[in-house]
């Protein structure tokens, strides 16, 4: 084309011929460059095109429940499918049960509807008479009798989930109802933008006590549709569920995990250091509980899982949202030597204690948050808390709402906590640092425990750790680059210290942009002791407003209080809008196994009981907190002695 156009013009130019060959030159040579620009030189411009870590932080719930889970169509969740709740996650306004319309301030990115596998999708069935459910003996006695006397059936489904039986025992029930699960997942599943994973909760309750998990999958139909769930009907054992994630993997060459919940509720069950016969843990058990355990969720509203001040009596923020009275069902006392192996900090301690003597750390655990909502509202944040159940929905009486009406109850019961609806926290979501928003990469990121847990607010951590990091790298344009090259994001592991230094770390924080500033960040740091005793402490390495420890006591003085509980309103006028720090370890042992995790903790605001006080008229009653800190909480980088 260039040749004939100038060709023509030289033949009607010819006084020009000398200055028009110049022209042709340069522009064909422009041309030239248009069409392949690499001809110009250089292999590219932008210096971004090979990074493949993590840019993104994507926020999202694991821990759902819905009508399909019997206990919340027990509390009035009737209506709420798992549609609704992949609807309301993505941003669209729901009407709840009382009327009261909701939504959330920004969507989620990803969700998991984890309905219990035990009686999954029953009791709405019993209401639509589903033809399968009626082919079965028990349902179709259950559906006659749910129509007819709904107390009945009750009673029999809770002896049925006490006595851990199955007393419909369908099959084909299961297979219809978890294909529902499927194609709801499917159909909200949008890759890029939207997550919906395919889930379900193993919920086993041994004499009272939680062993619950949450079960995830990487996978669509093609394999989830190969099996259907493992619940406590099949073993209340996890050992068993752990054998039946593998024999998936196994057959499908798919992946799945399990994430682990409400460890405050145990009854000092979840993180024993033996096996359910009450025998020692062996390397095979510690590395398979560690592969299909990669995360656990350490907060949600049932309370916070990171530590307790009976187990860090030295640390000023352990007492956040703590359960414990009594077991998950509320039917025993809470004793003090359940606590070990209650929470997550113990547990952690536990573990490199255990990779130590057997050479396999169970425990070896990144954090989530998540809520457990049973209303089908994946809500988190203080001010817009639609309570742990349907009966608990925004009201001015529901803070005294009781879990448990004890009038319900068998009047032969030796022991009974009551515990009311303030006692929930407005509590918490998973933060994951992934390279796209799909099931794959979300669900990769989680194995590798690039993950943190918040209390509800949106705060975005970072956190690196290595042995060649310095000051100047805290305000690099570029941190997130420095913290990969130079060392390896929460979750990691540290390698050999190149000349016995201390491993530094680089730490980012930043508030929700629509919420409260931060107060400090700390490093939790714990480790095995030469003669095997655990040891933790707690250092304060960024502190907002230019504060600094007392220089006797080494406390950090309080960051104020702007929150008006009369109006429940709060002032961003104390505390900072980012923490950035390089910290080094100063205690630091090469010779010493060891973990170190971020907590993030914000300023106070107000509690969603003083919401409830303000836009409901509640009056509530002066042992009830009014405020709050919420927080966020890292998965922890480990060492590991070389030769260990």
């Amino acid at each position: 084309m260039w040749e004939s156009v100038f060709g023509e013009w030289r033949a009607d130019s010819r006084l020009f011929s000398d200055k028009m060959t110049v022209i042709k030159v340069v522009l064909l040579s422009v041309a030239a460059t248009l069409v392949n620009p690499l001809a110009a030189g250089a292999d590219t411009y932008a210096p971004y095109p090979d990074e493949d870590f993590p840019r993104q932080v994507y926020w999202g719930d694991t821990h759902l429940h819905t009508n399909h889970s019997p206990d919340a169509y027990l509390f009035g969740n009737v209506q709420l499918t798992p549609d609704d709740a992949y609807r309301f996650a993505r941003g669209e306004t729901m009407t709840a049960h009382n009327g009261m319309k909701t939504r959330l301030r920004r969507p989620l990115d990803f969700l998991a509807v984890t309905d219990h596998g035990e009686y999954l999708g029953v009791f709405p069935a019993l209401v639509r008479r589903d033809p399968i459910l009626l082919a079965n003996e028990t349902g179709l006695r259950w559906a006659d009798g749910f129509r007819d006397n709904h107390t009945a059936v009750m009673a029999e489904y809770l002896s049925s989930m006490v006595g851990s039986t199955d007393v419909i025992d369908s099959d084909a029930f299961e297979r219809s109802v978890w294909g529902r699960v499927i194609e709801s997942a499917e159909r909200h599943n949008d890759p890029g933008q939207f997550t919906a994973f395919v889930a379900y909760e193993y919920t086993p309750t041994v004499d009272g006590d939680n062993l619950h998990r949450n079960v995830i999958f990487r996978d669509g139909p093609e394999y989830t549709g190969r099996t259907i769930p493992f619940s406590s009907f099949d073993s209340a054992n996890p050992e068993d569920l752990w054998d039946y994630l593998a024999d998936y993997e196994a057959l499908t060459g798919g992946s799945v995990l399990s994430i682990p919940h409400n460890s405050n509720n145990s009854a000092g069950q979840m993180f024993r250091t033996e096996d359910t016969a009450g025998n020692p843990l062996t390397r095979e058990q510690a590395e398979l509980r560690a592969y299909f355990e990669p995360i656990v969720e350490v907060t949600q509203y049932k309370g916070d899982s990171e530590s307790h001040p009976f187990l860090s009596p030295e640390d000023d923020f352990a007492d956040y949202e703590t359960w414990d009275e009594t077991d998950a069902a509320m039917l025993d006392p809470h004793q003090d030597e359940f606590f070990r192996y209650e929470y997550i900090r113990s547990a952690l301690k536990l573990g490199i204690g255990l990779l130590a003597d057997i050479g396999a750390n169970p425990f070896h655990f990144g954090m989530i948050g998540s809520t457990d909502s049973h209303t089908g509202f994946a809500a988190a944040e203080e001010d817009n808390f639609w309570g742990k159940t349907t009966k608990s929905e925004p009201s001015a009486e529901r803070w005294r709402s009781p879990m448990v009406d004890p009038e319900h109850l068998p009047d032969d019961l030796e022991f009974f906590t009551v515990l009311q609806e303030w006692q929930m926290a407005a509590s918490g979501y998973a933060a994951v640092w992934a390279t796209e928003n799909t099931r794959e990469a979300l669900f990769d990121a989680m194995r590798r425990k690039e993950t943190y847990a918040t209390t509800g607010p949106r705060l975005t951590v970072r956190f690196f750790g290595g042995f060649e990091f310095d000051s100047e790298d805290a305000y690099a344009p570029d941190l997130a680059q420095r913290g990969y090259g130079k060392g390896v994001p929460m979750g990691g592991e540290l390698g050999k210290s190149p000349d016995d230094g201390s491993p530094s770390f680089l730490i980012s924080a930043l508030k929700d942009p629509d919420g409260a500033n931060l107060d400090r960040v700390q490093v939790v740091k714990g480790w095995r002791e030469a003669d095997g005793a655990l040891a933790e402490k707690v250092y304060d390495v960024a502190l907002s407003g230019n504060r600094r420890p007392d220089p006797v006591t080494g406390k950090v003085p309080p960051v104020g209080n702007t929150v008006d509980v009369e109006t429940a309103t709060y002032k961003n006028t104390i505390g900072d809008a980012a923490l950035t720090v390089v910290w080094k370890d100063p205690d630091f042992d090469t010779a010493e196994h060891s973990f170190y995790y971020v907590r993030v903790i914000e300023i106070p605001k107000p509690r969603w009981t003083t919401y409830d006080a303000v836009r409901l008229g509640a009056e509530i009653p002066d042992e009830v907190p009014k405020t709050t800190q919420d927080r966020a909480y890292t998965s922890p980088i480990w060492y590991t002695p070389p030769g260990s």
